[in-house]
């Protein structure tokens, strides 16, 4: 499988980015990635907003890939894109696909599931990816750099 075969089967729609557009992502990267780190802040809320940070980090790499999402199945399509745009392996892909799954049941089913421990793994995996994205997009679109 390829972005292309994706784009054909519907799963993801062209997309022209901007400099702009990747800088505002990182934008809300960064808000996201301090405010999960406030004090006293439930452990629920700072995997959640841990979560979010990882995700416009995937949303800005498929965006300068030339792609987005589509809605059907939205956040499990831009995880998996990690693997054609960073070339992410599958360990990487079923752990962040795993903090999707804790922050839906945190978000929709039950409240307090989410341990201080598990939200440090979601904010150091996205500090990491982070730099991994920055580092991608500084080689391979370097005009898109933010």
């Amino acid at each position: 499988m390829s972005l292309q075969d994706w784009l054909r089967s519907g799963w993801l729609k062209p997309h022209r980015t901007s400099r702009q557009e990747v800088a505002d992502l990182f934008g809300i990267v960064d808000r996201d990635l301090k405010a999960c780190q406030t004090p006293n802040l439930v452990a629920d809320w700072r995997l959640n907003i841990a979560y979010n940070a990882a995700l416009q980090l995937a949303t800005a790499a498929l965006a300068a890939a030339g792609f987005e999402a589509a809605r059907s199945a939205h956040h499990h399509r831009v995880i998996q894109s990690l693997a054609f745009t960073l070339g992410a392996d599958a360990t990487t892909l079923a752990k962040f696909d795993m903090f999707r799954k804790k922050r839906n049941e945190a978000d929709y089913e039950r409240a307090g599931i989410i341990s201080d421990t598990e939200a440090d793994e979601v904010l150091a995996f996205a500090l990491q990816l982070r730099k991994d994205v920055e580092a991608w997009i500084a080689r391979s679109h370097p005009h898109l750099k933010p």
